[in-house]
C-alpha cells in the first residue's frame, strides 16, 4: 500500500474534548474526524462531503506526535449574545458586551499525519497538493483562529504485519493492541485519553476509543494485532 506523509504544525492547537463546556479543555493531538477536516481543507472537500472521502470507513489515518505536549490556558473575550443584543457592545444595565472564557491550548504543536486511501485520483490529488503547498481552504487547527502550516514529507510503500513485537511511530488505538501487550519502558511517559474515532455527516459519533501516546513523541513498544511497515523504517498504526 501506499502511504502518504506529511506534518501539519502551528502556534496553537484547540481540540474541544466533547465533554467539557463552560471551560473547553482540548485532546492533546487532532481525533480523525478532526484530520478529516483537515485533509478536506487541502482538498477541496465541502463540509459536508469531507467526511464521504476522508471519514472512518474510506481511508485510513495514523498520526504520530512530534513535538512534546505542552498545554495551557488562556482566556478567549467572546461577545454577548445573550437577548439577541449581538451589536449592543457598550455595558449596560443587566447587560455585560463580552464574557471571558478560560480555553485550554496544546502550544507549538507539530504532527505527522499518515494517509492511506484506495481512490488512486483522490490519493494523488491529495499528495499533489501537499508537495505544492497548495490548499483549497484554508488550513486551522481545530479553531478558524489557530492558522496551520503543513510540509510533505513523501509517499512511501507500507506493509502490513501481524502479531509482532516492535517500536511504533503512532499513537496506538488500545482496540489494536492484543492483550498486555504493551511492554512498559522506564525512561517513557505513556498517556491514554478517550477520543471519537467515527462520526456521521450529521456529527454524531459511532466510535469512541481509549488512545495511548508518549507525550514526548517517543516510540511506544507493543504487541499489536496489525501495524504497517514502511519502507522508511517506521512502525506506524492506523486508528
Amino acid at each position: 500500500m501506499k502511504v502518504l506523509v506529511f506534518d501539519i504544525y502551528g502556534d496553537f492547537a484547540h481540540f474541544r474534548k466533547y465533554y467539557t463546556t463552560t471551560s473547553p479543555l482540548t485532546f492533546s493531538f487532532p481525533p480523525p474526524p478532526t484530520i478529516a477536516g483537515i485533509l478536506g481543507a487541502i482538498y477541496g472537500a465541502q463540509k459536508d462531503e469531507y467526511l464521504n472521502v476522508f471519514g472512518y470507513d474510506n481511508c485510513k489515518v495514523a498520526l504520530r506526535v512530534l513535538n512534546p505536549i505542552k498545554k495551557m490556558r488562556l482566556g478567549i473575550n467572546l461577545i454577548n449574545t445573550k437577548d439577541n443584543r449581538y451589536f449592543l457592545l457598550l455595558k449596560k444595565k443587566n447587560h455585560e458586551p463580552r464574557t471571558q472564557i478560560l480555553t485550554e491550548f496544546v502550544k507549538s504543536p507539530k504532527y505527522r499525519i499518515y494517509l492511506w486511501h484506495p481512490d488512486a485520483d483522490v490519493f494523488n490529488k491529495l499528495a499533489s497538493m501537499i508537495q505544492s503547498h497548495q490548499s483549497f481552504y484554508t488550513v486551522s487547527l481545530g479553531l478558524s483562529e489557530l492558522l496551520a502550516d503543513f510540509s510533505f514529507i513523501g509517499v512511501y510503500e507500507g506493509k502490513e504485519i501481524s502479531n509482532e513485537k516492535s517500536e511504533i511511530s503512532t499513537v496506538v488505538s488500545i482496540s489494536k493492541l492484543i492483550e498486555k501487550g504493551i511492554e512498559i519502558q522506564p525512561e517513557r511517559k505513556y498517556f491514554k485519553e478517550k477520543i471519537p474515532i467515527k462520526m456521521t455527516e450529521g456529527r454524531v459519533v459511532e466510535i469512541y476509543d481509549d488512545v495511548i501516546y508518549e507525550p514526548d513523541g517517543k516510540t511506544i513498544k507493543a504487541i499489536l494485532k496489525t501495524f504497517c511497515q514502511l519502507e522508511n523504517g517506521e512502525h506506524i498504526s492506523f486508528f
